[in-house]
C-alpha cells in the first residue's frame, strides 16, 4: 500500500474466517473423511469459507497431525466437477494456474482458450508467480512448453506475456498515446497485410491506463474501435488472444464476467471455465464480476449458476458466489452506478444507422424490368437474376421497376414472383418489393388472423417504430384491409397489452428533448410500488413509455437507477408477466440499444434445434435500409461471431444466397 495513497477497497468474495484454527479445521476434515462415505457438506462449507492461505495452512496442519495429504485425500473422498472444485481452492493461485495451463498443454491438442484466458488477464506479479510454481510444480520451464506446444503470432504473444515485463506507471505520456495509435492504425488499417509485430509490442507491453487511452485515439484515427481492426486484420488464434488482451486492458471484471456467461448460456455448461474463474477470483475481484454480470445480461450470477448446475458442486459455486445480486436489498450501489452511466452513455451516444442496401448507381427500372421478366419467361426460373436484382435494389428503386414492369408487359411483377417463386425466398424477395410500411402492415395482419395471435410480431414492430413509420403502417393497413389496425388489434387482444399495443399504434410519441424535473417525477411514479396511488403499476408504465421522447425517457430511466438501485428493465421483469412484461422490455430495449435488440431477436431466430424463419426474414427484410449494418455489428458484440456466418450455416439455396445478399458481407 502506498503510504499517500488509500488502501484499494476487498472486492473478493471469499475473506479469512474470523477466530481461525488451522488444527481445528484440519481436524474437522479428517473427520468428514473418516469411515464409510464422506461429509461432503461438511467439506464444501469449511472450504469455501477459507481465504486460499487459511487453506494452505489447513493442508500443513493436517499434515503435522495425521501424516496424510489433504489433498491427496480429498481427490480419494470427492468425484467429478466437485472434486476438481474442492482440490482447486486448496491449491495457491499460482500452483493453480500452472495445473491449469499444464493440463492445456499435455495430451493431443491444446486448450488454447485456457492458455488466452490465463495470461491475458493475470498481472506481471501473478505470471511471475505462475512460472516458479510451474517450474516447482513439473520440473518444467513454462516458457519452453508454451514454444513447444503454439506456433506463430499466437506463440510469439504468449511468450511476450509470460516475460511479464508490462509498464505498471500510471504516468502516461500523451505523445506516446498518439504515436502508439498511430502506429496501431498504420500496421493495421493502412498497411497491405499486417505488421502483427507492431501489435504485439504494444499490446504486449504498454500499461492498462496507457493502453486505454490509446484505444480511444485509435477510435478517432480510425472510425471505429481497435477491436473491430483485430477482427478485420488478424485471424484465428492470435485474433483471440489480442482481442482478449484487449477486453482485460478494458476491464478484467467485465471480461471474466463475459467468460461465465458464456460458460452457462446454451445447451450444457462449460464447467472447467465456470470452476477455473470461481476459484481463481474468488479473492480477487468475484464482486466486481458479480456487478457487471448483473448490470449487462440482467440476471445475477447466483441465479445463473443456481439455475445451470446442480449438487454439492452448484452449492459449492454459490459459497464462492457470496451472494444473490437478484434478491432484495443485494443489488450493490456500484453496479446501479454501471447501470447509470449506461443510460447516461444511451443519452448522448450519436449512433450514425446504416443499412446494407443502397440506392444502386447508373440505375435503370426498364432495364431491370427486362431482367426479370427474361428470368420469370418461358420453362424454369432465373433465381440468381431475379435475386441479383432485387437484393441490390433500393425500396424506392424497387417501386420503380414495378411501374415499368407493368409498362413495358402490361403484367403484375408481384403476381409474377408469387407465381414463380415459393417458399422463404418467396417471402423475402416479395418482402422487399413492398414498401416498408406495406411490408409492416402485412406482417401485423397476420399476426392478428387465424387462431392464435402472434403476440411478438406486434410487440416487435410497434415498439420499435417511429412516429412517421408507424403512421405510415396505419394508412397501408387501412387501405390493404379496409379497417383500421386499432380495430385489428382491439378485436384480437385484451386487458392492459391491448392498451399498450393501441398507446403504440397511434404512433403519437413526444419528440421533444429532455425535461430532468419531469424525469425525476416519472421515476418516483415508476419506482412507487406503496400501492397508496390508486392508478394500476401498468397504467402507470403505459402512460409514461407508450407516449414520452426517447431522450426524455433515457433520463426518466437514469433517474430511476438513482431512485431504486435498479435499472428499469430489472423492476419490469420482478414485477409484471406475461405480454404486458414482453410489450415494456422491448421499449426499454429499444430505447436503450435498438439495434441490440434487433441482434438478440436474429440469434434466437437461428439458436438451436431448427430456424424461425419468419423472424428471421422479417428483422433482415424491414431494417436492410434502415440500421442492418448496425445490427451486424452488434450481434458480433454480443455473440462473437458474425451474422453472416449464422445465416450461411443455418440456412441454404437460394434462400441463403438472398439472405447473404441483404445482410451485406461477413465481418
Amino acid at each position: 500500500m502506498s503510504s499517500t495513497g488509500k488502501a484499494a477497497r476487498y472486492r473478493g468474495s471469499v475473506k479469512d474466517f474470523p477466530n481461525f484454527d488451522a488444527n481445528q479445521d484440519a481436524e474437522a476434515l479428517y473427520n468428514a473423511m473418516k469411515g464409510f462415505g464422506s461429509d461432503k457438506e461438511a467439506i464444501l462449507d469449511l472450504i469455501t469459507s477459507r481465504s486460499n492461505k487459511q487453506r494452505n495452512e489447513i493442508c500443513h496442519a493436517y499434515k503435522a497431525l495425521y501424516g496424510k495429504d489433504l489433498i491427496a485425500d480429498l481427490k480419494y473422498e470427492l468425484t467429478g466437477k466437485f472434486e476438481r472444485l474442492i482440490v482447486g481452492l486448496m491449491r495457491p493461485l499460482e500452483y493453480f494456474d500452472a495445473k491449469e495451463i499444464k493440463d492445456a498443454l499435455k495430451g493431443i491438442g491444446t486448450d488454447e482458450k485456457c492458455l488466452i484466458e490465463i495470461l491475458a488477464s493475470r498481472t506481471n506479479q501473478q505470471i511471475r508467480a505462475l512460472v516458479e510454481a510451474y517450474k516447482d510444480a513439473y520440473e518444467s520451464n513454462l516458457e519452453e512448453d508454451v514454444i513447444a506446444d503454439t506456433a506463430g503470432h499466437f506463440k510469439k504473444m504468449l511468450i511476450v506475456l509470460l516475460q511479464a515485463t508490462r509498464e505498471e506507471d500510471d504516468v502516461v505520456s500523451e505523445e506516446l498515446v498518439e504515436q502508439d495509435a498511430k502506429d496501431l492504425f498504420e500496421a493495421g488499417e493502412v498497411k497491405w497485410g499486417t505488421d502483427e509485430a507492431q501489435f504485439i509490442y504494444i499490446l504486449g507491453n504498454r500499461s492498462k491506463q496507457h493502453l486505454r487511452l490509446v484505444f480511444d485515439e485509435y477510435q478517432k484515427i480510425a472510425g471505429k474501435p481497435i477491436e473491430a481492426s483485430i477482427r478485420g486484420e488478424l485471424s484465428g488464434d492470435f485474433e483471440k488472444l489480442m482481442l482478449a488482451v484487449v477486453k482485460n486492458m478494458r476491464s478484467t471484471a467485465a471480461y471474466f464476467a463475459d467468460r461465465l456467461f458464456k460458460a452457462m448460456k446454451g445447451l450444457g455448461t462449460r464447467d472447467n471455465t465456470l470452476i477455473r474463474i470461481m476459484v481463481s477470483r474468488s479473492e480477487i475481484d468475484m464482486l466486481d464480476i458479480r456487478e457487471i454480470f448483473r448490470t449487462k445480461y440482467e440476471k445475477s450470477l447466483h441465479h445463473m449458476i443456481e439455475s445451470d448446475t446442480s449438487g454439492d458442486y452448484k452449492k459449492a459455486l454459490l459459497k464462492l458466489c457470496g451472494g444473490d445480486d437478484d434478491a432484495a436489498g443485494e443489488f450493490f450501489p456500484e453496479a446501479a452506478q454501471v447501470a447509470y452511466q449506461m443510460w447516461e452513455l444511451s443519452a448522448v451516444a450519436k449512433v450514425e444507422t446504416k443499412g446494407t442496401i443502397h440506392p444502386a448507381a447508373d440505375f435503370n427500372a426498364d432495364g431491370d424490368a427486362k431482367v426479370l421478366r427474361k428470368a420469370m419467361k418461358g420453362f424454369g426460373t432465373d433465381e440468381d437474376a431475379i435475386i441479383e436484382v432485387v437484393t441490390q435494389r433500393s425500396n424506392t428503386q424497387r417501386q420503380e421497376i414495378i411501374q415499368a414492369y407493368k409498362s413495358h408487359f402490361g403484367r403484375d411483377l408481384m403476381a409474377d414472383l408469387k407465381s414463380e417463386l415459393s417458399g422463404p425466398l418467396a417471402k423475402v424477395i416479395l418482402g422487399l418489393m413492398m414498401t416498408p410500411a406495406q411490408y409492416d402492415a402485412k406482417q401485423l395482419k397476420k399476426a392478428t388472423e387465424g387462431a392464435g395471435t402472434d403476440e411478438s410480431v406486434l410487440i416487435e414492430i410497434l415498439a420499435t417504430r417511429n412516429n412517421q413509420e408507424i403512421q405510415a403502417i396505419n394508412e397501408a393497413y387501412k387501405e390493404a384491409y379496409h379497417k383500421t389496425l386499432e380495430d385489428a388489434i382491439s378485436s384480437d387482444t385484451s386487458g392492459h397489452f391491448k392498451r399498450i399495443l393501441i398507446s403504440l399504434a397511434l404512433g403519437a410519441r413526444e419528440e421533444g428533448g429532455e425535461d430532468l424535473t419531469k424525469a425525476r417525477a416519472d421515476a418516483q411514479k415508476l419506482s412507487d410500488v406503496s400501492g397508496d396511488d390508486s392508478t394500476s403499476l401498468e397504467t402507470r408504465f403505459l402512460s409514461i413509455l407508450c407516449s414520452q421522447s426517447y431522450p426524455q425517457l433515457r433520463r426518466v430511466f437514469q433517474e430511476f437507477v438513482k431512485m431504486t438501485n435498479h435499472d428499469v428493465a430489472h423492476a419490469i421483469r420482478k414485477r409484471m408477466s406475461g405480454d404486458v412484461k414482453d410489450a415494456f422490455l422491448a421499449i426499454v430495449m429499444s430505447v436503450k440499444n435498438k439495434q441490440a435488440f434487433f441482434a438478440e431477436k436474429l440469434y434466437k431466430s437461428m439458436k438451436g434445434a431448427g430456424t424461425d424463419d419468419r423472424t428471421l426474414i422479417r428483422i433482415i427484410v424491414s431494417r436492410s435500409e434502415i440500421d442492418l449494418l448496425n445490427i451486424r455489428r452488434e450481434f458480433w458484440d454480443l455473440y462473437d461471431k458474425s451474422l453472416y456466418h449464422m445465416i450461411e450455416k443455418d440456412t441454404s439455396g437460394d434462400y441463403r444466397k438472398a439472405l447473404l445478399a441483404i445482410c451485406g458481407g461477413e465481418e
